[in-house]
């Protein structure tokens, strides 16, 4: 899917939770990873311009010294994104960033409001629940992403990670925030041509799609 409009503001941010989403249900640019071993790489990018720093600290796992270093861009209403990180990313990380083999960064590109208010929570968490918190959005994605209340049950688990009702409200109302998000975002977009989620840029190359574990494998085992 394509991004005409990449800026979300704060008023479309407060707004989309008096609606049901439709836009969670929509397909994302699936890859055809699952057809073969190894996929195409869809352009070349300077990966040391993607690593230089941004809007936002960059949210990453693993040593940054590693020999194969992956940006994900992703949202978090992509369905496509929440398959990856509900069962691939796992074996991923214990197969090679735990292991020392790969440096792993999640980039914003939140595709709407629901995703933006999403990304915001998850960064105002404590750091090192980051990751944890993305984890359990993904697995709950079907529960907030099409609710009709969505508010409601973002509240509900940013409660379950320790937000208060009046840290959950600061969090989502945070101009500079939702500016980073979106300045993220506009980054991966015009400098790297990101369009669509999940993006991986693996060591300069440009991937677009869901991957499988044997897809993902394979791609990084080439660069080790």
């Amino acid at each position: 899917m394509h991004f005409p409009e990449l800026n979300l503001t704060r008023r479309a941010l407060l707004g989309t939770f008096a609606m049901a989403s439709v836009v969670a249900a929509m397909p994302m640019l699936a890859g055809s990873a699952f057809a073969q071993d190894v996929p195409e790489s869809s352009g070349d990018v300077d990966m040391a311009a993607v690593l230089k720093p941004g809007a936002l600290p960059d949210r990453a796992l693993g040593d940054p010294n590693a020999p194969v270093k992956i940006v994900e861009y992703m949202s978090m209403t992509c369905p496509h994104c929440a398959h990856f990180h509900n069962t691939v990313f796992d074996e991923i990380k214990k197969k090679y960033i735990d292991t020392g083999k790969v440096y792993f960064i999640i980039r914003e590109f939140p595709f709407d409001p629901r995703a933006a208010a999403a990304f915001m929570l998850a960064r105002c968490a404590p750091e090192q629940q980051y990751f944890p918190f993305v984890s359990m959005l993904f697995k709950q994605q079907q529960s907030w992403a099409t609710a009709q209340d969505a508010r409601a049950a973002l509240l509900q688990m940013s409660k379950m990670a320790g937000f208060s009702q009046e840290s959950f409200e600061a969090c989502l109302t945070n101009q500079k925030l939702l500016d980073d998000v979106n300045a993220t975002m506009q980054r991966g977009a015009t400098e790297f041509g990101v369009n669509s989620t999940p993006t991986f840029i693996i060591n300069g190359k440009k991937y677009s799609g869901d991957m499988s574990v044997e897809t993902m494998s394979a791609l990084i085992d080439k660069l080790l």
